[in-house]
């Protein structure tokens, strides 16, 4: 979301909102991260950086989409790192890439994080593997979860917008255009999902499970192969795919070109204006590209911006895992 579609009041809130979410996901976890999660969490969080960038066309209705990626990393970490990950891949593509307004920093977080890591991963894809891992509950699980999430995030952003009194984009026009969109782009991700978690699982089926059990993995389990090979996936599709992402608006902007005739609201105010100066100021590679790039753009900007994402995304979702970790280990040696 850019912040023209919210109020002041609104991305305050919800600022709020995921700001606390986030503090009660790290009070909540235990010792399921251990030392050999730890660089999952920072691979996983590379991996969803470069993936986002990769927009999939929506066939017959000149619209594209991206994964969203929280049911993938709850799957491979749980819900709480998870939530703590994918909130460092929509703060890194606010701040250095102005992707996302920073205002709407919040909104983005609650609906592409909070929803599908703390709420669907809990009551949707648990319980659908309650008889056992096997690939094809996992199959069943991704893609109905990941349905579902998007479904809820969607509605979550055409509330935030209604709320906020975004007259350009009335309620039932809106709605009528963003349900049905993010319906077909959840079932692209969901078979994403489920295609990779699938792969981890038959690889190493002791990552899916300890996530599911929020326990840490045992010292005898080798995650070498998985990270490579993860590791090589998140270079290829963040510095060479990334070139070819579709050029079609995404399912955001497709349902308001329809409904308020352009993708672009303009939005006034003091708060807008200091939002704008802060990303104008932290963004080094706006929209995934060198700054003086042009209208056109170039394709080694987008390769640059694809690798330097992942590898900041890598580097600090790493670094708040082992951090995490550490302050953990160290109260439970003290009490």
């Amino acid at each position: 979301m850019a912040d023209a579609l919210i109020s002041p009041a609104v991305g305050g809130v919800l600022l709020a909102t995921s700001a606390a979410a986030a503090a009660y996901a790290t009070a909540k976890i235990k010792n399921e991260l251990g030392d050999k999660k730890i660089p999952i969490m920072a691979v996983a969080g590379a991996f969803v950086f470069a993936a986002q960038m990769i927009n999939f066309t929506i066939p017959g209705t000149g619209s594209s989409g991206h994964i969203g990626g929280g049911i993938l990393l709850a799957g491979l970490l749980g819900p709480f790192p998870a939530l703590l990950t994918i909130a460092t891949v929509l703060v890194i593509q606010c701040l250095f890439f102005a992707d996302g307004g920073l205002l709407a920093l919040g909104c983005n977080i609650f609906n592409m994080g909070v929803i599908p890591t703390l709420l669907i991963y809990p009551l949707i894809f648990k319980p659908l593997l309650k008889k056992g891992i096997t690939t094809s509950r996992l199959t069943l699980a991704s893609i109905i979860s990941v349905v579902i999430g998007l479904q809820l995030g969607a509605f979550g952003v055409v509330l935030e917008t209604l709320i906020s009194g975004i007259t350009a984009l009335p309620f039932s026009v809106f709605v009528l255009l963003m349900q049905p969109i993010h319906l077909a782009i959840g079932v692209v991700e969901g078979i994403i999902t489920a295609s990779v978690l699938g792969f981890v699982y038959a690889m190493r089926p002791e990552i899916i499970q300890s996530s599911e059990q929020r326990l840490p993995l045992a010292a005898e389990v080798s995650v070498k192969k998985p990270l490579i090979v993860l590791a090589v996936i998140t270079v290829l599709v963040g510095g060479i795919l990334s070139i070819f992402a579709s050029a079609y608006p995404d399912g955001l902007e497709w349902a308001m070109a329809k409904t308020a005739g352009t993708t672009e609201l303009e939005a006034e105010g003091p708060v807008f204006r200091s939002a704008e100066a802060i990303q104008g100021a932290t963004a080094f590679m706006p929209n995934y590209d060198f700054p003086n790039a042009g209208e056109e753009g170039s394709g080694i900007g987008t390769t640059v911006a694809g690798i330097a994402g992942a590898a900041l995304t890598c580097l600090l979702a790493g670094a708040a895992g082992f951090i995490i970790h550490r302050v953990k280990n160290r109260n439970a040696k003290t009490t």
